[in-house]
């Protein structure tokens, strides 16, 4: 039986989700498991080395850190170049997130609506259709 391809965001989302699990596990154990998790399994796409959800968490420039060294470890087919890539990206994450408080928190300089909110309600409201945007406020409230 053939195994299962995972992505980028998929292992992000693993590491996450052992760190948060177990608050006391360090990033070099988070590193040892997703390396023992995933060794002899298919390695990543090339094609798509995002972590989409993250952009609302911290600054592309602290989520996307490890990618670099994710590349690396696809290219040369190394679980452990990989590891070190997805680890090194939580931990700018998760810093970030500590050193400035969660999303909806901050000062107006690191609001990311600040400023558009109300160009994107009006170009929301004028293309988006009215039944549409009753379903995305319904999925918002729940």
């Amino acid at each position: 039986m053939a195994q299962e391809q995972v992505s980028v965001a998929d292992l992000f989302r693993w590491a996450q989700a052992l760190s948060r699990e177990n608050l006391r596990l360090s990033y070099k154990d988070i590193k040892e498991r997703l390396v023992q998790e995933f060794q002899g399994k298919p390695f990543p796409p090339l094609y798509n080395l995002t972590i989409p959800e993250q952009d609302a968490r911290a600054p592309e420039e602290d989520w996307s850190a490890g990618l670099s060294l994710v590349r690396r470890g696809i290219q040369f087919q190394d679980w452990g170049e990989i590891a070190d890539g997805i680890v090194l990206s939580l931990e700018q994450t998760e810093n970030y997130e500590r050193e400035r408080g969660p999303e909806g928190t901050r000062d107006k300089w690191h609001d990311r609506s600040h400023g558009i909110a109300e160009a994107e309600a009006k170009a929301i409201g004028k293309w988006m259709p009215e039944e549409l945007m009753k379903l995305a406020e319904r999925q918002t409230k729940k």
